[in-house]
């Protein structure tokens, strides 16, 4: 078996495990990675504050770069990837399609940063996440008829069949107003709408707005325990959908959603009033996103795999 360095997401899921207090043994099982690799990487990549995958990143490149297998990247393809960079594609997006390395588009953009460059604003996570994952478990209500994730059918954890979604809520500066996100587990296809109240009517009318008319593909839904969702029901007699709730304070049980929303902010930071932001610009986001090649998709966007769906549908009925 042909060995795979870690990548740079990986390192940023090795780090949220951690914090979530999953054991080098339940790492490697989310990522589908050896224990001898997880225990290698923290080992070699951690600093005096324990490990960090900025910073973990950055030793494993500089070790890469002393290696004396290490290539030049051509003038051409670095520059057609900061073209790529300032389309707001991810380094893992650019690797997949240029024959250069997402580490070393990583690397050129923090040298970019040092010289006083503004590359590095192109890049989708800004700073460090601080997130309570223990603190504050009194905040929310209790949701009536709520069905648990672990009554949800064990395939839809397989990703092998479109129709099961996640849902949660964004929201802007002040917590004024918001934005339901609705994220496919399958294809990374997503549904956007902004809501004026972060109220349980609102989301709940969003959710049939977006979802109605795609219907035949909505079997489950995942969401979060706010007091937002307690309007699940009707959605579910409106859709036909199932809905279920991840555990309290257990994010990574809607590992697809949160991905999505980190990609959101790029757009819509938390600082932002969300009263600035116009319906165009909410299409033009979720029309971005949606056609954005992805890794795991084999660099097919999230809208290509969904329609190959739409379509399957269609010649069935």
């Amino acid at each position: 078996m042909t060995y795979k360095h870690l990548s740079h997401t990986e390192r940023y899921q090795i780090y949220a495990l951690m914090k979530a207090g999953l054991t080098i043994s339940g790492i490697a099982l989310n990522l589908g990675r050896s224990k001898s690799t997880i225990s290698r990487e923290i080992s070699r990549n951690s600093g005096r504050r324990g490990y960090r995958p900025h910073q973990a990143c950055f030793k494993a490149e500089e070790r890469s770069l002393g290696s004396r297998n290490a290539k030049q990247v051509d003038s051409s393809v670095l520059n057609r990837a900061f073209e790529m960079l300032m389309e707001e594609w991810s380094p893992e997006q650019i690797a997949g399609c240029l024959p250069i390395s997402h580490e070393t588009v990583y690397r050129h953009v923090y040298a970019d940063k040092d010289k006083g460059g503004t590359l590095v604003k192109h890049l989708r996570s800004q700073k460090k996440r601080r997130k309570r994952y223990a603190s504050g478990h009194q905040r929310r209500g209790q949701m009536p008829n709520r069905r648990s994730i672990h009554d949800r059918p064990i395939e839809v954890n397989d990703r092998l069949e479109i129709g099961h979604w996640e849902g949660d809520t964004v929201i802007g500066a002040g917590h004024k107003q918001a934005i339901v996100t609705l994220v496919e587990r399958k294809s990374g296809f997503a549904r956007i709408v902004k809501v004026t109240k972060k109220s349980a009517e609102q989301v709940s009318n969003a959710m049939v707005q977006s979802l109605q008319p795609i219907a035949e593909l909505v079997k489950t839904i995942t969401l979060d325990n706010g007091k937002e969702f307690t309007d699940h029901q009707r959605v579910d007699r409106e859709i036909g959908s199932t809905i279920y709730f991840a555990d309290p304070f257990a994010s990574w049980q809607r590992g697809t959603n949160e991905n999505f929303n980190g990609l959101l902010r790029q757009y819509i930071p938390k600082k932002r009033s969300l009263e600035t932001v116009t319906e165009d610009e909410i299409r033009m986001i979720e029309n971005k996103l949606n056609n954005r090649p992805r890794k795991r998709l084999g660099f097919k966007t999230p809208n290509q795999v969904f329609q190959e769906s739409l379509t399957r549908v269609a010649l069935r009925v």
